[in-house]
């Protein structure tokens, strides 16, 4: 009795470790429920399955700026995306994305809660797709909302003696977090730099020119000269010693 007990617990044991971590997206099928954060190479991969529905849950004028091939345009953030994603088919696969990934992690949760079997969330969202030189959708619309050239952009850094950029969006919420400080800074300090805003989606030629694929994003120049970057969240204390205040 023994001996079959013991086979009994190592058959379990190894049929326990071959099962597929829904969590993680690791298995092809689409047999079972998964819920995931993929990369770009892996999103990639997977459009190519013909059953797969694919939504780009930016804002409209964000879409018109370029977009994946064959995405659906439904704003996470809209009244009516959940009568809209309900028109879907809650057993094929259904793969979101954003500009850069918060917004469609969020409708992968609410998807995933709505019944949808398989849902996968693009990692880094359209910044990271287009940082990796993937292809997009443009419009005539996108050609005409292209921003600031990288040109431009080095002119305008140059202007000043010290100029902190800050890369940020609207609908970015640690951009908004950051946002107050960062005009306190400036409004104590008018001699020792200049805040200079770049918005994210209305300038999306620059951002993947200067292979910025998150934001908050801050690049410190002197004399036209980057001398310092960094990407997310940053304490006021960081960023003193960054521009080289008391």
């Amino acid at each position: 009795m023994k001996i079959k007990l013991a086979l009994l617990f190592i058959v379990a044991v190894v049929l326990g470790s071959c099962g597929t971590d829904k969590k993680s997206g690791a298995s092809e099928s689409f047999s079972e429920s998964v819920l995931a954060t993929i990369s770009v190479d892996e999103f990639e991969k997977k459009l190519s399955n013909t059953d797969v529905q694919l939504i780009d849950v930016r804002t409209s004028e964000e879409f018109s700026g370029g977009y994946l091939k064959g995405a659906t345009n439904i704003d996470v953030n809209s009244s009516d995306f959940d009568a809209k994603v309900a028109a879907y088919d809650k057993n094929k696969p259904v793969m979101v994305y954003c500009l850069s990934g918060g917004r469609s992690a969020a409708a992968a949760e609410k998807l995933s809660e709505m019944g949808f079997k398989q849902v996968f969330n693009m990692e880094g969202g359209i910044m990271k797709w287009g940082s990796a030189n993937k292809p997009l959708v443009a419009t005539s619309e996108a050609n005409e909302k292209a921003g600031m050239s990288k040109e431009d952009f080095l002119k305008a850094v140059s202007a000043h003696k010290k100029v902190l950029v800050d890369f940020n969006a609207i609908w970015c919420g640690p951009c908004k977090k950051m946002l107050p400080m960062l005009e306190d800074l400036e409004e104590k300090n008018k001699d020792k730099f200049v805040l200079m805003e770049v918005d994210a989606d209305q300038n999306s030629v620059l951002m993947e020119e200067m292979k910025i694929d998150a934001i908050p994003y801050f690049q410190l120049y002197e004399n036209g000269k980057l001398v310092w970057s960094k990407q997310g969240l940053t304490e006021e204390a960081e960023m003193k010693r960054a521009l080289g205040l008391k």
